[in-house]
Formats: C-alpha cells, sequence, structure tokens
C-alpha cells in the first residue's frame, strides 16, 4: 500500500487514459489487451508492462477479476484495525501477504486501518482474521455484509 502522494510527473497521458479505461472493465477475448493498446497506439506488450510498472510505484493497488465471493458461496467481510502508527507499514505488509485481503485503506480514524476479506466459505472470514489477530496481536473488528450496495465507484486518473 502506497501511503505517499505519488509525484507529479509519475504518470503520463498514456498512463491516465489506461488507469482511466481498465476501470471499465476488459472484453472475455484471447486477447482482451489488444483493443485498449490499439486505443493507446501502443502495442499489448506494452501495456502490459505499463500495468506491471504501475502496479509496482503503487499508483493501482491492484488489478484483476472482481468475483462476487457470495455468489459462489463465500463471503466477503469489512475490517478495520486500530494500528499504532509506529507499526503500521509493517502490520500493513502482514495484513497484505493474506490472498485472502481484496483491499487495505488507511483512514484518519482510531481504526486507521480498513481492509476487505473475500473468502471462498463464509468460515474462512473467521480464519483468516483469526491469523490476522494472531501475526499482528491486535483485534480485528469484523462487520459483515449484511445487504449489498452496487456504487460503480470510478476514480479518474
Amino acid at each position: 500500500m502506497r501511503r505517499e502522494p505519488l509525484p507529479h510527473d509519475a504518470l503520463d497521458t498514456a498512463d491516465r487514459t489506461l488507469i482511466n479505461m481498465l476501470q471499465d472493465g476488459l472484453p472475455i477475448t484471447s486477447r482482451p489487451f489488444a483493443g485498449i493498446a490499439a486505443e493507446l497506439g501502443l502495442t499489448e506488450a506494452a501495456v502490459l508492462l505499463r500495468i506491471a510498472r504501475l502496479r509496482d510505484i503503487g499508483a493501482i493497488t491492484r488489478f484483476g477479476p472482481f468475483l462476487d465471493a457470495a455468489a459462489m458461496g463465500g463471503a466477503f467481510c469489512l475490517c478495520a484495525m486500530d494500528v499504532p502508527e509506529p507499526r503500521f507499514d509493517a502490520v500493513v505488509t502482514l495484513v497484505n501477504a493474506h490472498p485472502e485481503v481484496a483491499h487495505n485503506y488507511q483512514r484518519i480514524h482510531r481504526l486507521n486501518m480498513w481492509f476487505v476479506l473475500a473468502c471462498d466459505r463464509p468460515e474462512g472470514i473467521g480464519q483468516v482474521a483469526d491469523r490476522i489477530e494472531a501475526e499482528t496481536g491486535l483485534p480485528v473488528l469484523r462487520f459483515p455484509k449484511l445487504k449489498e450496495f452496487f456504487i460503480g465507484f470510478k476514480v479518474t486518473a
């Protein structure tokens, strides 16, 4: 998780356009990046390299499909932690090492770390949260989903 803003010149116009395009989804084809590459005037390989670089520099935190774990018999759970500031980087590294962590955000609040667990079985939520507590020595507050809302969130790069 990147905690500092990117330098102003970290992204060029093609990077910004690519980020905006990726938020609209990709076609399910054998070459999903072909159309994006053509629109940007780049090769597919160049688009893939840019995506990897954007991830490496922290411009994007995650790139991959969004799967509805609940629809497939699993579960989602919003979690929060009160992490002492001197330990924040170490704790975020431990939390993010779990493949079940879908998102992780820092907030300016007593509960300063918020993340989503997505597990293939409902009981996996408690198991992963318990492991995070054991690894960090900090409680994980769990806020299970009661109702789903689709907000279609996009950020213009």
